[in-house]
């Protein structure tokens, strides 16, 4: 059986992803942090680890994470106070999810619950 143990999420500047991520998530880092590399872990209990890998495309990678809440609109309006931007996208009748973008430009979703 095999489990997700890891997401790598390809960034460009790994201190602005480590500040983002860590406050997005409420997750820390699980060691010090390199130029190139950064693991994240939650700060209590068990989870997905996410793992920043510095990337020299400026373009956004082939990747996006899913974000569940019971309140998506706070959680919105609390990750763009932390840097996150609107992503123009065509939202289909009813959607339960806004599309945003880190600093680095990588779309991730946050999905109502």
């Amino acid at each position: 059986m095999l489990e997700i143990g890891a997401i790598v999420w390809g960034v460009q500047d790994i201190p602005r992803a480590v500040r983002f991520w860590s406050a997005a998530l409420d997750y820390r880092l699980k060691y010090p942090a390199s130029e190139d590399w950064a693991v994240l872990i939650p700060a209590c209990g068990d989870g997905i680890q996410l793992s920043l890998s510095r990337a020299s495309s400026p373009k956004a990678r082939r990747h996006h994470l899913d974000l569940f809440t019971d309140n998506r609109q706070a959680e919105v309006e609390r990750l763009l106070a932390l840097g996150a931007v609107r992503k123009e996208w065509m939202y289909p009748a009813g959607a339960d999810y806004e599309v945003l973008q880190d600093p680095d430009g990588n779309p991730f979703c946050v999905v109502q619950r």
